[in-house]
C-alpha cells in the first residue's frame, strides 16, 4: 500500500524561514531510517506559496490563474513523504515518527496520512 505523508505549512514555513540546521538533520537521519527499511518512494520540503501559482477551474471551462500567496488558506503543504507500507497503522506509525517541527518545538504542525488510489 502507498501512502503520502503530507507535512501541514505553519506560519514560519509559509515566511520562507528554513529550518535550522539541527532540524534538517534530524530529517535527513529520519529519510534515511525509511530508505534502509525500503519503504521510502519519495520526500521533499516545498516552498511557500507565495512562489507558488493556483489554477482556478470554473464552469463554462474558464480558467484562472492566482498568484500565490494563498493567505485565506488554512492548511497548506509544506513537505511530504511517499512511502510504501503494508497497513495504514505502519503508515501512521511512521509519521509518529518523525521529527516534525521543522522551526522549533514550540511550533505546531500537523502531518496528514493518505493512501494512494491503486488502479488496476
Amino acid at each position: 500500500m502507498r501512502f503520502m505523508l503530507i507535512l501541514k505549512s505553519n506560519k514560519d514555513s509559509e515566511a520562507g524561514k528554513m529550518p535550522s540546521e539541527e532540524s534538517i538533520a534530524a530529517m535527513v537521519k529520519y529519510n534515511q531510517e525509511q530508505a534502509k527499511a525500503g519503504i521510502l518512494i519519495d520526500a521533499a520540503g516545498l516552498y511557500p506559496s507565495s512562489k507558488g501559482a493556483r489554477i482556478r477551474f470554473s464552469t463554462g471551462g474558464k480558467k484562472t490563474v492566482i498568484d500565490g500567496p494563498f493567505t485565506e488558506s488554512k492548511e497548506l503543504v509544506a513537505g511530504y513523504w511517499i512511502i510504501e507500507v503494508k497497513s495504514l497503522e505502519e503508515a501512521i506509525e511512521w509519521a509518529k515518527r518523525s521529527p516534525v517541527a521543522p522551526n522549533g518545538p514550540d511550533q505546531e504542525t500537523d502531518i496528514e496520512v493518505r493512501e494512494f488510489i491503486a488502479f488496476e
